[in-house]
Parts: structure tokens; C-alpha cells; sequence
């Protein structure tokens, strides 16, 4: 019965088991005044963490069985997929944007100092690769549920721009709880605010559709460029007064996506 659920309501099924396994290993640190990072409290962060992992592929294993597993496994580890020119833009791309946008908020006075590189950073292999590290293991979790299996369940159904903005709703709404977690981002340079953070999401998902969708829906191709957006906004160390501004560069990004995508689809009609 559970089996023809998931079938018949692709785009329920995955954020209901999604988001409510999250919460539910969530609502003792929203509660809590220790630290996200002490035990018990890691714990239950990284259980209620690991919620795309489990619902990507337990609704993967339900709807389609091993089949759909297999298709899951190739994209990821798959390098053909992604066309030289994609991995040109998919390891460059953060980096090209956040030195452009901070370049721009200092000529139209947004803020003096948009960032506080992390020199030293590459000559500490240590740390380095502790970085790497953090930057890739949320992104491998995250992308295979979010993208690996919801965001082809949704484009069966609607298109890439709909697709895309349910799919940045759900991780949105996913996210939502960190601010509230006490210490998460204490050893960070990121201290997000609902306000701009959420729709930034949003507008992130659209590109990784993109992404996603050039790149033969390559699971690789979306894991490197979420991992790559997180490691250089710590390695740049982007300044807190930046990120409303920031939120306007990935809008515009976005809009230019949607434009392009209505565009290629009245071409291709």
C-alpha cells in the first residue's frame, strides 16, 4: 500500500519522509540551550541530518527497486556525463561569481570590505583538507535525496522552473531550524538570516537544475558545484554585510536561468 502512495504522490512523498524525519531528531536541539556540537545534541543533529540520504534512496528502492538504485549509483560516480566544459564551470563558477559580486558591492559602496581571504588556508594542508572535506560530505548527503531522486520525480511531472522552486522550497524549509540551533555556525563565518538565506536557497536550486540537467543528470556534476559554492564562501570569507547583497547576484542568476529555459523550450516546441 505504502508502495502505491509514493507512486501516486511523487511530489508529497519525498518531503513528508524528508522533512519529518529531520524534525522529528531536530525538536530536542530546538529546545535545547547546549551546543549543537556536544553529545547528545551531534547526535541527534546527524541522525536527523542523514533524512536525504535515507529518503532518496528508501523512495528510490520503494518506487522503483534496484533498477532505480543502479540509475542513482551511475549518476554519481559516472564522469562521462559531465562534458569538459561543464566541470570548467561547475569548479570555476563560485569563484568567479563571489569575486565579481564583491567587486561590485565595493564600487557601488555596499560595504569596503567584502571579504577576508583565507590566505593561509593553502598552506595549512591539515586544515585544508578538513575544509574540503566539510564542504563535500553535507553536498554528497543532501544532493542524492534532494536531486538524485526528488528533483527527477518532480520534473516528470512539471517543468524545470517549477521543478526547481519546489525542490528550493523543500530545502529551504529544510534548513530553516539551523538558525536555531544552538552554536551551529560558532566556528563559521556564516550567519545566516531567514530573510535573504531562504530565498537564496531557492535561487541556488535553480542553478543546480541547470546544472543537473547539461550534464547528462549527472549526481556528480550537482554534488561538485554545491560543494565547490560551500568551500569558497569559507575560503573568501565573504563579509555578513555582503550576503543581502549577494541574495540580488543569485536572483538575477536565476532569472537569467528561467528566461533561458522558456526560451530553449518554445525553440524546441
Amino acid at each position: 500500500m505504502l508502495h502505491h502512495w509514493a507512486i501516486a504522490h511523487p511530489i508529497l512523498a519525498f518531503p513528508l519522509v524528508y522533512l519529518g524525519w529531520a524534525y522529528l531528531f531536530w525538536i530536542p536541539l530546538l529546545v535545547s540551550e547546549s551546543s549543537v556540537w556536544g553529545f547528545p545534541q551531534v547526535l541527534w543533529f546527524l541522525i536527523g541530518g542523514a533524512s536525504p540520504v535515507l529518503a532518496g534512496l528508501g523512495l528510490a528502492a520503494l518506487t522503483g527497486g534496484k533498477r532505480q538504485l543502479l540509475d542513482l549509483a551511475q549518476r554519481l560516480v559516472d564522469l562521462r556525463r559531465i562534458p569538459g566544459k561543464w566541470w570548467l564551470l561547475i569548479l570555476s563558477f563560485w569563484l568567479v561569481f563571489d569575486l565579481g559580486m564583491a567587486g561590485l558591492a565595493v564600487l557601488l559602496g555596499v560595504t569596503d570590505s567584502p571579504l577576508d581571504v583565507h590566505w593561509s588556508l593553502l598552506l595549512n594542508p591539515g586544515t585544508l583538507v578538513f575544509l574540503l572535506l566539510l564542504s563535500f560530505i553535507f553536498p554528497a548527503v543532501e544532493e542524492v535525496g534532494l536531486r538524485g531522486y526528488y528533483l527527477e520525480a518532480l520534473q516528470g511531472h512539471m517543468g524545470p522552473t517549477a521543478a526547481g522552486l519546489v525542490n528550493g522550497a523543500v530545502w529551504a524549509a529544510w534548513h530553516t531550524p539551523f538558525v536555531w540551533f544552538p552554536g551551529y555556525y560558532a566556528n563559521t563565518t556564516f550567519n545566516p538570516a531567514l530573510a535573504w538565506w531562504l530565498p537564496m536557497i531557492v535561487c541556488q536550486t535553480l542553478m543546480i537544475v541547470h546544472v543537473h540537467n547539461h550534464t547528462g543528470r549527472s549526481l556528480l556534476a550537482v554534488l561538485v558545484f554545491h560543494g565547490m559554492m560551500n568551500f569558497t564562501g569559507e575560503w573568501l570569507r565573504i563579509s555578513p554585510a555582503m550576503y543581502p547583497f549577494m541574495l540580488v547576484g543569485n536572483f538575477l542568476v536565476a532569472v537569467l536561468l528561467v528566461v533561458f529555459w522558456r526560451r530553449q523550450s518554445r525553440l524546441e516546441g
